[in-house]
């Protein structure tokens, strides 16, 4: 016999006090911290509770009794049913406050070292509007939202699909793979992406091109992807399941629509994806108009950019975020700087001139080969680019070969460094080490590691993402 799942309780009137991590806010009743996403300090709301464990809650704001001051009306009309902004409620000069905060709590909880100050963190000069780069998927199962799932008072959007439509297109539901929170308005990119995405869903509503189906993996549509460059370029990569000659038919005649309908993008490509995720890295892309690349510029440098190349998604701010790292470098024009996870070589060829020489190392082959492009395009002959997985290159015997690096600008993914790369930055012993990091739990668990030959000197947070969770941060270690 099952056993019987208990009720969860209704906690009535509740005061929301503080902000939290993976943009939610919190409540403490009896000892126990309560998580909510929506809220922001001052509110005070009933909350139902979706998960309760020994020393915390999680749950969802069933209605509010009073609205907090410095809550503000969110400019996005998907606010509250979309999961990509969930700070739109909180003024941004509290966003930015709140982010710093979590900033040094991180280092402090987690890394457990001797810290100097915080610089203040410098936000980001455009709130909205600021990406140049999104992705919209397709599927055949839409998103559905009842009023009582939400709040009274925040009143969710959600657009309009058409009862025979094949499906929805915008981004995935939270907890479902499968399924498509559709979107009519977003206000991550310039408005351009909400009339290319919604044209190509009109187009295909209209011809009956099928949507995907993950589950059953069938269904032409997949995926759209627009990159956006601040010298006027644009990037449209179109993502098919194509099976049989009339879907090859079928994405052919949506591509030249395309073409003749958006003479702004400057590169059209498509991929034929029939494997059961949406990643592409190993698929051949292919280029229907335009070129394959656009180019996105900073100071006097333009860098290539393709549909697998990674580029920092806030153009202005990237530009703020390697300012930072290049001053902190304290490059005389006599280091040897190794870069590592280099991406498409942006920060290396960013600091090149500063430098004697820059050795950058990335997983990404296609993507190394964009930073040797962005070297010869900029006429800078004094980097080096090597392609491979970053503990098996960075090692002993590659250092040895090219000599020890007085200065080390390392800018990992989320998940940090691996321990083994850790310990052959230690073992190369540089003067200084640029530790930029999207994910300041990591960064302080690596910076603990460091900490027996490296102490922190500097830390400058950098927001590259309003209306998120997400901060990156900008660390100085010094040799002891």
């Amino acid at each position: 016999m099952s056993r019987k799942r208990k009720e969860l309780p209704v906690l009535e009137s509740i005061e929301i006090t503080d902000v939290a991590a993976e943009g939610k806010s919190l409540a403490r009743i009896d000892n126990m911290v309560v998580f909510v996403p929506y809220a922001v300090p001052g509110d005070v709301v009933d909350i139902r509770v979706t998960k309760k464990k020994h020393h915390f809650m999680e749950g969802t704001v069933l209605r509010f009794h009073k609205m907090s001051p410095l809550r503000q009306q969110p400019v996005c009309p998907h606010f509250g049913v979309c999961g990509g902004c969930k700070w739109q409620c909180l003024p941004y000069e509290e966003q930015i406050l709140w982010k710093q905060r979590q900033v040094m709590d991180n280092l402090t909880r987690i890394g457990k070292i001797e810290l100097p100050e915080c610089t203040p963190i410098l936000g980001s000069a455009q709130t909205e509007e600021y990406r140049n780069k999104v992705e919209f998927s397709f599927a055949n199962k839409v998103w559905k939202v009842f009023p009582d799932q939400h709040p009274e008072g925040l009143s969710p959007v959600v657009a309009e699909v058409p009862d025979d439509a094949p499906g929805a297109v915008g981004f995935h539901a939270g907890g479902a793979f499968d399924k498509i929170l559709p979107i009519e308005e977003c206000h991550l990119m310039d408005p351009v992406n909400n009339r290319i995405r919604n044209g190509i869903r009109d187009y295909c509503y209209t011809n009956g091109l099928a949507f995907h189906d993950a589950r059953e993996h069938v269904g032409l549509m997949r995926s759209i992807m627009i990159r956006l460059s601040n010298s006027g370029e644009l990037m449209l990569l179109v993502q098919f399941c194509i099976k049989t000659e009339q879907e090859h038919t079928q994405a052919m005649a949506l591509m030249e629509w395309i073409k003749q309908n958006y003479p702004e993008i400057t590169s059209l490509l498509w991929v034929n994806n029939e494997k059961f995720n949406d990643t592409f890295g190993d698929l051949p892309v292919q280029t229907y108009s335009g070129t394959d690349h656009i180019f996105l510029e900073m100071e006097d440098l333009r860098f290539k950019v393709g549909p697998k190349s990674f580029y920092q998604t806030n153009t202005r701010q990237a530009y703020i975020l390697y300012k930072v790292a290049r001053e902190l470098a304290g490059l005389t024009g006599n280091e040897l700087v190794y870069d590592l996870y280099t991406g498409t070589g942006t920060i290396a060829n960013f600091v090149a001139r500063n430098a004697r020489k820059v050795i950058g190392i990335e997983y990404v082959p296609e993507a190394i080969e964009d930073a040797k492009v962005n070297s010869e395009l900029n006429g800078i002959d004094n980097t080096l680019f090597y392609a491979g997985d970053m503990k098996d290159i960075l090692n002993r015997q590659f250092i040895e070969k090219h000599g020890r690096p007085d200065v080390i600008i390392t800018d990992p993914p989320r998940a940090g460094m691996h321990e083994d790369v850790v310990n052959t930055i230690l073992f190369a012993n540089p003067e200084r080490i640029v530790y930029v990091s999207c994910n300041p739990a990591t960064q302080a668990r690596d910076l603990q590691l460091l900490d027996a030959q490296y102490k922190v000197v500097h830390i400058q947070p950098v927001d590259m993402f309003p209306h998120t969770q997400h901060v990156e941060n900008v660390v100085l270690l010094e040799r002891r």
